[in-house]
């Protein structure tokens, strides 16, 4: 049976130790944290549960080829129910809600009602995503591996990229305030410009509102936690092992090739090696320089995607608000560089795991890079109190926004990019890859040329990133593994 190590214990680094276990190899992950999962994540503060983590899931519908992997690892089950919450986002336009649903002619409808003089532009609008509607992330096989049961691309797949591929060629030619400002109605302006980034563009809010047309994109109940655990609990249970508060410092290549890892004051001997954790810093754990043109692209295309994260633990029942809510702050609030005209809110109160019973667990997300910004707050000592202040103002404006919420807040949580560095691993904090007008997306490989049995595996393969590119980036390192040591890879079952 062959050794392997796996450095991180996150989406990647789980799912490549559950194929590398049902393939036959003898696999112990390295955790530097003292729980599974990296970014997909979640803490308990003074009886709250805050979602750090997953907030929708591609592949949680058993339409998708995705929840075939999800399943084969462990992370779903019959047993785990989906939430599929209707309408998926509110925006507050002045009081009056604007919905998106997951059903496109009712979201296309509501719209039209709302704005009949942007009948052409909203037609538009859910023609493009209806290119899009049907567009299932691929899933093939390397070639030369021996496979339980192949996958090939399919001719349907083929038919439902092409028009997609032109859509996005379309779409990145065009900045977003350019493509908003074809709507005349100050609310659904707001709203798409409140769903997207200038670096952006209108792409990503299409193939969103794509991907939850074909009724995917669920919540699985209890969120990152419970969904990482169950990941986790397959891999151990197929004889694999986790060691917790464990951070790798180094790979020993001999002659070329992989034959361990060193972690603190201990050698671990392998036949090979799967590096999950960062991709941008994986350089870091080589004495010898590692030369590879993906790499080195990789670092200088990648724009990451940070955020400071608020929680809040709110004594009032809020389950009158639908989960996700999105509106126009009366006064703007600053951060660093950052300037936010919205907020974002996750509001789960419907859902008993994340609060006491009459209480509302809300999560705020300010996405940008504020990273040198609370990096030279903590180095100044000023760290708690900035962390302080960003909390009261997100306080006030959900108070404002809340009259319920008013003087209620008994929990307020400020994660920054540093915080999400120190958990869990990730360049900066960051947890996905911005998407930028005109970026080729593309996938990366998980092998460096000259370096013998070292496969990588990360979010960060394949832009923007997310779940189902950590869970399929695991599965596509062990089929290399597989390949080069003559194992039959055991496929996914439908």
């Amino acid at each position: 049976m062959k050794e392997v190590i796996i450095i991180g214990g996150g989406i990647a680094g789980l799912s490549a130790g559950v194929y590398a276990q049902k393939c036959g190899f003898h696999t112990t992950i390295l955790e530097s944290h003292n729980i599974p999962g990296g970014n997909c994540t979640s803490w308990k503060r003074k009886g709250y549960l805050f979602e750090g983590g997953m907030h929708w899931l591609t592949g949680s519908s058993n339409n998708d080829v995705l929840n075939s992997m999800w399943r084969h690892v462990g992370a779903l089950d019959d047993s785990v129910a989906i939430h599929m919450a209707e309408p998926f986002m509110e925006y507050d336009h002045k009081g009056m809600p604007i919905r998106i649903y997951r059903d496109l002619e009712r979201s296309e409808k509501h719209l039209l009602e709302l704005s009949p003089a942007d009948g052409k532009e909203i037609k538009k609008l859910y023609g493009y995503v209806r290119k899009v509607q049907n567009l299932a992330m691929p899933v093939t096989d390397i070639r030369g591996v021996e496979v339980t049961k192949k996958r090939r691309m399919t001719l349907s797949f083929l038919f439902s990229a092409l028009p997609a591929l032109r859509l996005m060629g379309t779409l990145t030619k065009k900045s977003r305030d350019e493509y908003i400002n074809r709507f005349t109605h100050e609310g659904i302006r707001d709203m798409l410009r409140s769903c997207t980034t200038e670096n952006s563009g209108i792409m990503p809010y299409v193939f969103t509102m794509g991907t939850l047309a074909r009724r995917d994109g669920g919540f699985p109940e209890g969120g990152s936690l419970p969904f990482s655990s169950r990941i986790a609990e397959t891999f151990t249970s197929l004889g694999g092992k986790i060691l917790y508060n464990t951070r790798a410092d180094r790979v020993i290549v001999e002659n070329g090739k992989a034959t361990g890892v060193i972690a603190g004051n201990q050698r671990f001997d392998a036949d090979a090696v799967i590096v999950s954790s960062e991709t941008l810093t994986a350089g870091d754990l080589f004495d010898v320089p590692v030369n590879s043109g993906w790499l080195d692209d990789m670092k200088a295309k990648t724009k990451p995607t940070m955020c400071t994260f608020i929680s809040l633990g709110i004594n009032a029942d809020l389950k009158k608000y639908n989960h996700s809510i999105v509106f126009k702050l009366e006064q703007q609030i600053k951060l660093a560089n950052e300037t936010y005209e919205y907020l974002s809110v996750n509001n789960y109160a419907a859902d008993p795991v994340y609060s006491p019973q009459g209480k509302t667990a809300m999560t705020i997300q300010l996405s940008g890079d504020t990273y040198d910004y609370w990096k030279q707050a903590k180095e100044e000592g000023r760290y708690g109190e900035e962390k302080e202040k960003i909390g009261n103002m997100i306080i006030a404006a959900i108070e404002a926004q809340f009259p319920e919420a008013a003087g209620q807040v008994e929990v307020c949580d400020v994660a920054t990019p540093l915080t999400y560095q120190r958990y869990c691993g990730g360049w900066k904090g960051s947890w996905m890859t911005e998407m930028t007008p005109g970026m080729e997306i593309k996938s990366y490989p998980c092998i460096i040329k000259g370096l013998d049995r070292v496969y990588f595996a990360g979010h960060r393969l394949m832009p923007p990133g997310g779940l189902p590119v950590a869970l399929m980036s695991g599965r596509t390192a062990v089929q290399h593994l597989c390949r080069d040591t003559g194992t039959l890879f055991i496929s996914e079952e439908e």
